[in-house]
This record gives structure tokens, sequence and C-alpha cells, in this order.
């Protein structure tokens, strides 16, 4: 397997887009959530790109598996905290579609790419 630049990866722009939109989101949270939700939210969706850009890094199929995983449960996680921040009422529903979709999105998109890689290696 060819191992590029992880910035070649659409899934990877994906995952910033969604690190933006949660930013964004997080902003009108009230302040007593700064160090709680807010925090939890922001660090899953940085941690989607991250962890991608660093399983390319390593440069070999077995640590770009394992990151992808930890970025897939990243995305459940973020998914999570979206639904508790809907629950609580911080943000509507209407705000929590589009980023929901997104978090599918990449999500099927990274176990596309996991099993891709896994079957290479067998």
């Amino acid at each position: 397997m060819t191992f590029g630049d992880h910035r070649d990866l659409i899934f990877w722009r994906k995952a910033i887009e969604i690190a933006r939109e949660c930013y964004q989101i997080t902003e009108s949270f009230p302040r007593h959530e700064q160090y709680g939700l807010t925090n939890q939210i922001r660090r899953a969706a940085i941690s989607v790109s991250a962890n991608i850009a660093e399983g390319k890094a390593y440069g070999n199929s077995r640590s770009l598996l394992h990151f992808l995983q930890i970025a897939i449960g990243s995305l459940a996680e973020l998914d999570s905290h979206c639904e508790v921040a809907l629950q609580l009422g911080y943000i509507k529903e209407s705000d929590c579609r589009r980023p929901q979709t997104s978090f599918d999105e990449v999500s099927r998109m990274l176990i596309a790419f996991r099993h891709k890689i896994s079957t290479n290696l067998i």
C-alpha cells in the first residue's frame, strides 16, 4: 500500500470540516460548560482528523488501521456528545442534523477504507 499525504484523503478533509462545525456550534454553549461538554465535543472533533493524520504518518498498514479505529471511535463519541447537548437544550435538532449526517458519512468512509487496508493485509 502506498502511504501518501493525509491531506489527499477526502475523509480527512471532511473531518476538518466537522471540527470547524463543532467549534461553531459550541460557541453558543453556556459558559459553565467550557471545561465540560464544550471541551469534550471539541476534543473529540479534533481527534478524528488528528488520528487519521497520525495513522498515515506511521507509514504502515497496522498503525493506520489502529488510528482509523480510534478516529471511528471519536466520531461515535462526538455523536453521543451532540445528543447530550441536544437533550440539555444547548442546540436545536436542526443544528444537529448536518453534523450527524457528516459523522455518519465520514464513519462509513473510514470503515470502508479500514476494510480495504485489512483485506490487503491478509
